[in-house]
């Protein structure tokens, strides 16, 4: 994609794509797509700490003026990196008959869509969702919230709901130990399919517990 192509969209019509931060044309669409594309060949030469929207954009082929008005930095471009790969995820299939720690192995393996081929990609997003941008803030709510639904799907409507609250913090708390160089994200999907049959085993017998943190906002 050349510079110029990237910059004249007033004759196209608006584009029902929802957008980083506002409603994208079309061409504005296609420019934000190809800047995704881009931070994730980036990513993979550089990694997280080489990463810069300038590199990203001349990568894209667009000016860095252009890239900075749809990501204010390179935790938010990773973030929609993160949040694009999730939400085209397809709905994992979750036999009530298996057992519950394949159940969440099954979904937890299927949110890691990359863990096993790009080590470097998945390493830079989770660092980048620690970031306390608004706009990263923003995206780490719509993919906890993507989190929480299929975990309600793999252990089932009728668990207790601090089953799955603590389920999403042992999930948040392995990526970032993995990101952080201190776990493989393939040892993931076990690790929080075990923790599911001993807080279900607990639930049922009448263990009592203190909820667990309910804000917004912890990395996943």
């Amino acid at each position: 994609m050349t510079p110029s192509a990237a910059v004249s969209d007033a004759h196209l019509p608006d584009a029902d794509v929802e957008a980083t931060r506002r409603r994208l044309t079309a061409r504005q669409a296609e420019v934000v797509a190809n800047l995704v594309r881009a931070a994730e060949e980036e990513t993979e030469a550089v990694g997280y700490p080489g990463l810069t929207v300038r590199n990203v954009a001349r990568r894209a082929g667009v000016a860095p003026a252009t890239a900075y008005t749809y990501f204010g930095s390179k935790d938010h471009l990773l973030a929609e990196v993160l949040w694009r790969r999730m939400e085209a995820l397809p709905e994992p299939e979750t036999d009530p008959s298996d057992p519950l720690s394949v159940r969440v192995e099954r979904t937890i393996a299927a949110m890691l869509p990359f863990a096993g081929e790009s080590t470097a990609l998945i390493d830079a997003c989770t660092i980048a969702l620690i970031s306390p941008s608004p706009d990263v803030a923003h995206l780490r709510d719509r993919i906890g919230a993507l989190t929480h639904r299929r975990l309600v799907a793999a252990v089932g409507a009728d668990v207790d709901p601090r089953v799955v609250r603590v389920l999403e913090m042992s999930y948040s708390g392995a990526l970032l130990t993995a990101g952080t160089g201190h776990g493989s994200f393939l040892d993931i999907p076990a690790f929080v399919g075990d923790a599911a049959v001993l807080l279900l085993a607990g639930a049922r017998a009448g263990v009592t517990t203190s909820a667990a943190p309910t804000g917004k906002g912890a990395p996943r």
